[in-house]
């Protein structure tokens, strides 16, 4: 005799309540950082666009930035921290390979017993883990969903590297997922090209650091390859998720990609024909490349300078180490 599962289902629709935010607290402008990579500010602004990065103080770490830009979205978004049910963490710079930051967070916020993961998708992270959380919601597998990207690079640069070390900052950025009464979050094309898995990421194992062989592994890019990849691939993506959304881009209000470099960011408005109604994040120019958390941490900050942006739809992209990648639309709340 075979007995009938029950398999639960959820609202038809979610969307994002709210953003927070939390950024390193000393800001590192150029001219602090050119010496050991024989550069000038000059060149670094042409470059990548950043004139400043926000990096955390020594005893501040990626669990710590989470928990404030946790709290901050939780607080706006009207939910009670206690049914909170799924903890999303996108990071790449947990300082223990385990536990998960996101039962330590979980329990910080009053979100205690949360189901809680990380997920290490690099700067896609942030958009992996609200495509888990909306599905995760209508699949009745939770309720309220914490989806928090959080990193403190700055434990993983080379002070003397040329490739990406003078690109990092560190932040956090949160948003709570909840149940719709309209289609919130669109559908999400995502994916990955392990065939690149040497373009960007970490130059060591820490096996390799154990037993001496190699100094503390940091992160280290090929800029041309992660360019050419980013400009030309990833403005695909971009297209996919505006046709899955099915809007046009004209009909975004804003437009939010990773932080990688502004000259990236200007390529993909250029290529993807923005209108000038559409405000992009340029988040990087002051707060450096977060990796996963840099997708929130420009959004809110978009929702901050431009309050009526509030209702419109915002196309983010995230793309980064594996190679992954990740867009999806979204209602701003």
């Amino acid at each position: 005799m075979t007995h009938a599962l029950i398999q639960p289902t959820g609202p038809a629709h979610t969307r994002i309540y709210s953003y927070g935010a939390a950024r390193g607290e000393i800001a590192v402008p150029n001219d602090d950082l050119i010496g050991p990579i024989d550069s000038s500010d000059e060149w670094i602004r042409q470059r990548t666009g950043i004139v400043t990065r926000m990096r955390a103080v020594h005893d501040t770490d990626a669990i710590d930035l989470a928990t404030d830009a946790a709290r901050e979205a939780i607080e706006k978004s009207g939910v009670d921290a206690a049914s909170i049910d799924a903890v999303i963490v996108a990071t790449i710079s947990n300082p223990k390979q385990t536990p998960s930051v996101s039962a330590i967070v979980a329990d910080r916020v009053g979100s205690n017993p949360a189901a809680a993961y990380d997920v290490n998708a690099a700067c896609a992270g942030f958009a992996y883990g609200v495509a888990q959380a909306d599905a995760l919601i209508r699949a009745g597998a939770a309720h309220y969903a914490l989806v928090i990207g959080t990193e403190k690079l700055s434990d993983v640069v080379d002070p003397a590297d040329r490739s990406i070390s003078f690109l990092l900052g560190d932040g956090a950025g949160a948003v709570v997922v909840g149940p719709s009464d309209f289609p919130g979050i669109g559908p999400t094309v995502w994916g990955s090209d392990g065939s690149k898995a040497e373009a960007v990421g970490m130059n060591g194992t820490l096996t390799q650091f154990r037993d001496g062989e190699v100094p503390w592994p940091t992160l280290r890019q090929e800029g041309p390859t992660v360019f050419r990849w980013a400009v030309w691939e990833m403005v695909k993506v971009a297209r996919q998720a505006l046709e899955a959304a099915g809007v046009e881009a004209s009909d975004l209000a804003a437009f939010v990609p990773h932080q990688a470099n502004m000259r990236i960011i200007d390529e993909f408005a250029k290529q993807l024909k923005l209108p000038d109604t559409v405000v992009i994040g340029r988040d990087i120019e002051t707060t450096g490349n977060t990796s996963a958390a840099s997708i929130p941490l420009a959004t809110h900050r978009l929702l901050d300078e431009h309050p009526e942006l509030s209702g419109g739809l915002a196309l983010q992209i995230g793309f980064g180490a594996g190679l992954v990648f990740g867009a999806q639309v979204v209602v701003l709340p």
